[in-house]
């Protein structure tokens, strides 16, 4: 069990930890259990809460109990960012939320076995608390000053923070002493921007109950220029398929940097880290090939969404440039293929014309450098070049009766949907 966090280090998931050798020899007695809570404060998690289930998952294959936190309570406030106050979800959508990022969450850890983990949600205990007995029993044991003190807090006094959100440590910390006591919690994991948060129940189960208690956070995961990872020009990478589709998740990995990419597969992949550097060492020779992005999106695509999603973007990927069978992509995977390509909606009744569609998806800028295209046959339907600017698309053998893939020359490609 030890190993476990020589393998965390090792893997760079380790930014912070109370106590090192503590916690090294806590894991050496163990299983011990530990927990990592979600807020609710979307109808999905993306990116950035799968490096935290990720880790559970590690820690679980190690023989330790994981207990996955999503807060029915705390995600009724919201925990205080930099930008600005939060805006308040209603009961009802937090209950909606909860409920579907329950079972999210519930995919990557096992709950039966020796290790099972278990979901729990912290309405279970704050929703009987009365206001009197929370600042008696937790609210006394924290410091104005210290809370005054965190980074989000000060930032935030000038431009004004509700009490609501300058409380919130309060629950989450509660959140700690809870599960110490109703499960014999000794460790928390979470992000590095959620450190104080995490550091303050560690400290609320030494204050109220005595006990040394631990917690480790994971670094922020960040793109070569700083920027935060898991951002796409189209927004946020959603676990949700509904959201983002698994052929968009798919291909924000494939847009790993090179200086990134190595990093990337140790923390959100299980390939052994000697096999990793050996991608690595092939990848700088030639990383034209992309081999170690096509690994890591087919790792973490299989991981969210399965195997046959890999297939799928995999095969979409080289479909769409001529390299493969069109005809053999479900409607799904060309669908978001074709919607990340920048795909438009044509009416069937106007009888649109190649060149109507090479203009309306945008690969060229005017009709008359649409008919140029096909001219010089650099014009391309479904991957058949195309003679005549003035085929109508119906003509044509439509994917799935409404689709059709544009390309010109070999990279440029985008899609129409005939309505």
């Amino acid at each position: 069990m030890t190993d476990v966090l020589d393998d965390l280090e090792t893997r760079g998931l380790v930014a912070h930890s109370t106590d090192r050798d503590a916690l090294a020899a806590e894991l050496a007695a163990g299983p011990i259990t530990f927990y990592v809570g979600f807020d609710p404060t979307a109808p999905s998690l993306h990116v950035g809460n799968l490096l935290q289930l990720l880790t559970a998952r590690r820690l679980q294959l190690a023989g330790n109990r994981p207990l996955l936190l999503v807060g029915g309570s705390t995600g009724l406030i919201g925990d205080p960012k930099e930008s600005g106050e939060r805006v308040m979800n209603t009961k009802e959508t937090v209950a909606e939320w909860v409920d579907r990022i329950r079972e999210q969450v519930s995919r990557f850890v096992d709950l039966e076995g020796d290790h099972a983990g278990t979901l729990v949600n912290n309405l279970d205990w704050t929703a009987g608390l009365s206001t009197i007995d929370f600042l008696r029993d937790i609210g006394k044991h924290f410091p104005v000053n210290r809370m005054l003190a965190r980074d989000v807090v000060s930032s935030r006094l000038e431009s004004g923070i509700s009490y609501t959100e300058f409380s919130y440590v309060l629950l989450q910390s509660l959140d700690y002493l809870e599960l110490h006591r109703r499960h014999g919690c000794v460790l928390q994991t979470g992000g590095s921007d959620q450190w104080g948060n995490i550091t303050a129940g560690v400290e609320l189960v030494r204050r109220a109950d005595g006990h040394r208690v631990h917690a480790l956070a994971t670094p922020l995961i960040t793109k070569a220029d700083g920027s935060k990872f898991g951002k796409t020009e189209a927004g946020t990478v959603w676990l949700d398929p509904e959201l983002t589709s698994p052929y968009a998740f798919y291909q924000s990995w494939i847009q790993a940097e090179d200086s990134k990419v190595g990093e990337y597969l140790k923390q959100f992949t299980f390939v052994p880290v000697d096999e990793i550097d050996a991608l690595m060492a092939e990848h700088a020779e030639k990383p034209q090939l992309r081999a170690a992005q096509r690994r890591l999106a087919a790792e973490v695509t299989e991981i969210v969404h399965g195997r046959a999603e890999v297939e799928a973007a995999e095969l979409a990927s080289v479909a769409l440039f001529g390299r493969g069978e069109l005809a053999d992509l479900p409607e799904a995977t060309l669908a978001a293929a074709l919607t990340e390509a920048g795909a438009v909606d044509l009416a069937a009744a106007d009888g649109p014309t190649v060149t109507d569609a090479l203009t309306a998806t945008g690969l060229v800028a005017s009709r008359s450098e649409a008919r140029r295209a096909v001219a010089d046959g650099g014009a391309y339907v479904n991957n058949q070049r195309v003679d005549d600017p003035d085929q109508l698309l119906s003509d044509t053998q439509l994917l799935h009766g409404s689709w059709a893939v544009l390309r010109r020359g070999k990279r440029a490609v985008s899609g129409v949907r005939l309505t």
